[in-house]
């Protein structure tokens, strides 16, 4: 029997900090040895090992985070599909374990791509001076990239594609879809930024911050899904409904044509 008022909302909410903790200390128990080179780097003194630090820990992250935050992803699906009962260790490890390759190999073009993009935003910084506006639209395309990055995990556990398909779809579904992009760009980072603006909102980044996001930039991902499927469905209904009349024109055409060639005959026979 499932409990109401008070007691039933508090139930509820204690139901969600289960799952959004259990499924944040699965990505991160998966990711261990990619957090176990970032930490270091984060406390790092001096530049050269920050960067040391920064390519040692990408180079990890295609094989470790990337397969793991396609699985937490998995679970976020879940959830913003109404199966808010779905066993988190099953869907998440069995999704791991589905996604591996195809994130792996993403992970390893998004580090690239990410990589290519912070080169390029410090030389314009550092070195010309002069175009340092240009900079700026680094800072766009990378937030960009991360949006698609997030569009790239929601699909990977939705569809079945290829992975360069994929990659492709995630890309065009960024720009095509600038209102969504921003909002997940924004609700997003509003919660990245919440969880490290404090230490003593820090417990939230192992606990809560990596599944609401995963969560939110699903739930934006779903919000275009659903669109273009009811598009598709209504393009879909006026193709039907547009190849019945042109049947029906023609069966009234083939109908009139025979029609006037009975009537030619018994005009011949009358002669």
């Amino acid at each position: 029997m499932e409990m109401r008022g008070l007691m039933g909302g508090l139930y509820k909410i204690s139901e969600w900090i289960m799952r959004l903790s259990v499924t944040n200390l699965l990505w991160i128990v998966c990711s261990i040895p990619y957090i176990f080179l970032l930490l270091p780097t984060l406390m790092s003194q001096t530049t050269d090992q920050f960067l040391s630090g920064i390519i040692l820990s990408s180079i990890i992250a295609p094989f470790t985070l990337f397969p793991a935050t396609s699985a937490m992803f998995a679970v976020a699906r879940k959830w913003v599909m109404g199966e808010v009962d779905a066993p988190l260790l099953r869907t998440f490890f069995r999704n791991y374990k589905e996604s591996y390759v195809q994130s792996m190999i993403g992970g390893i073009i998004y580090v690239l791509l990410f990589a290519i993009m912070i080169v390029d935003f410090q030389v314009y910084v550092k070195e010309l001076t002069t175009l340092k506006l240009v900079s700026y639209l680094f800072i766009a395309l990378m937030v960009l990239l991360a949006v698609s990055l997030f569009n790239f995990f929601s699909m990977v556990v939705h569809y079945h594609m290829k992975t360069f398909q994929l990659l492709k779809n995630s890309v065009l579904l960024t720009i095509g879809r600038p209102f969504r992009s921003m909002s997940t760009a924004i609700m997003c980072g509003l919660v990245i930024f919440i969880s490290v603006s404090s230490p003593k909102l820090m417990f939230l980044i192992p606990f809560f911050t990596g599944s609401i996001v995963a969560a939110i930039a699903f739930w934006n991902f779903y919000g275009i899904y659903t669109k273009l499927q009811m598009q598709a469905e209504k393009n879909a209904a006026a193709a039907a409904e547009a190849e019945a009349e042109e049947a029906a024109q023609l069966t009234n055409d083939d109908a009139v044509g025979i029609e006037k060639l009975e009537a030619d005959k018994e005009s011949n026979v009358r002669k």
